[in-house]
């Protein structure tokens, strides 16, 4: 599960031009789990990272759009068909950030952020399994992804239950 996520990341990041691949590459190891907005994280909000869509060519774009895609189309379609033209409204304010090396068989995290999606891809460190050389570490083996909404609540905060607590009635 989270092959096409993978392989289409990898081939994404490896297909940007040295300037634009410089730009994304926001560290060159990955040595420890990255994803920061997994649950109970909700409305994280962190700062745009890496390459910027609008700096990129349109074929890049497209690929990067296409990315996307196999994540929004997971939903129902007709909330993917809604989803995906809210993210190519903001694809100018889209960026691309990668973690990692960028060979074939390398372990890595990638954050796709705009002001109406954040993906995050990260190959994790498992809890209670060592790699085959004995040593613990992110593995290919270990995949954690998220799909969310910018402060968007999509963690389904309780926000009455909250003011209730919060003021007398």
């Amino acid at each position: 599960m989270l092959q096409d996520q993978q392989n289409r990341g990898l081939a994404f990041v490896n297909s940007l031009d040295a300037a634009a691949r410089a730009k994304a590459i926001v560290a060159p190891a990955k040595t420890g789990n990255h994803n920061r907005t997994e649950a109970f994280k909700d409305n994280v909000v962190m700062a745009y990272e890496g390459v910027k869509a609008s700096e990129l060519p349109a074929s890049a774009q497209g690929a990067l759009a296409d990315l996307v895609g196999l994540y929004v189309g997971i939903m129902d379609d007709g909330h993917a068909k809604v989803k995906m033209a809210d993210v190519k409204q903001h694809l100018a304010d889209t960026y691309f950030s990668w973690v990692g090396t960028t060979t074939p068989d390398a372990v890595f995290y990638y954050r796709i952020h705009s002001p109406v999606i954040l993906i995050e891809f990260d190959h994790q460190t498992p809890i209670a399994i060592r790699l085959p050389d004995g040593s613990r570490g992110p593995t290919r083996q270990h995949i954690h992804a998220v799909m969310r909404t910018p402060n968007g609540n999509d963690y389904g905060k309780d926000l009455l239950r909250q003011h209730l607590a919060a003021h007398k009635h």
